[in-house]
C-alpha cells in the first residue's frame, strides 16, 4: 500500500475522533490545553493500537484466505465506512457524556472512536504494507485531528460534525474499492 493510501486511510479512520473533538469544543468552550493534549493522545495512541491487535489476529488468517483478501480488505473497509456514516446521523445522543477532563469518559471515548482500526488493523496485515508505518501515521494524524477538532468545535460548533463523519466513511470505501480494482486490473 502506497504511502499516500495509507495517509487517506489514517484520515478517514480519524474521522471519528475528529468528531468527537469537534462536539467537546462545542460544548466545552473552555478546556485547557492539558485536557485537549491528553485527548488527542488519548485518541491517536489508541487509534494506533488497535490497527496492530487487528493485524496480528490477521497474520493468524493470511495463508488461509490469500486468494481472496482483496475482497475480504474491501467488505471490511466498506463496512467500517458504512458504520461510520450511519453513526454520524447519532452524534448528537453521545454529546452529553463527553468532559474530556473525566480520563473514565476519555478511555471510554478512545476505545469507542478506534473500533473501528482494528477492523482495518486486519486489512492491512492482508496487504503488502509495513504495520509499523501504518500505525505511526494513523496515531499521528488522529492526534493532529483531534486537537484540532476541539479548536474548530469551540469557533464553528456543530455545524461540521455530521459532514466530517460522512467523509470519513465515503475516504474508507473509496480505499476499499481502490484495493479490488488494483487486484482484479493487475
Amino acid at each position: 500500500m502506497e504511502l499516500l493510501t495509507i495517509v487517506f486511510l489514517a484520515v478517514g479512520l480519524a474521522m471519528d475522533a475528529f468528531a468527537v473533538s469537534v462536539v467537546t469544543g462545542s460544548v466545552y468552550r473552555e478546556l485547557h490545553v492539558k485536557h485537549v493534549l491528553r485527548m488527542a493522545v488519548f485518541f491517536g495512541g489508541f487509534q494506533a493500537l488497535m490497527p496492530i491487535i487487528g493485524s496480528l489476529a490477521g497474520l493468524g488468517l493470511k495463508r488461509h484466505i490469500a486468494a481472496y483478501d482483496h475482497w475480504i480488505a474491501f467488505g471490511l473497509l466498506a463496512f467500517v465506512g458504512g458504520k461510520m456514516i450511519y453513526e454520524s446521523f447519532a452524534i448528537e445522543a453521545a454529546e452529553k457524556n463527553l468532559d474530556p477532563s473525566n480520563l473514565m469518559v476519555l478511555l471510554s471515548l478512545a476505545v469507542a472512536t478506534s473500533i473501528d482500526a482494528l477492523a482495518v488493523g486486519v486489512t492491512l496485515s492482508l496487504l503488502a504494507t509495513s504495520i509499523a508505518v501504518a500505525v505511526a501515521i494513523i496515531g499521528v494524524v488522529t492526534f493532529g485531528l483531534s486537537y484540532a477538532g476541539v479548536e474548530v468545535g469551540k469557533r464553528f460548533g456543530h455545524f461540521f460534525e455530521t459532514k466530517i463523519e460522512i467523509l470519513g466513511g465515503l475516504i474508507l470505501i473509496a480505499i476499499g474499492l481502490r484495493i479490488v480494482i488494483t487486484h482484479i486490473t493487475a
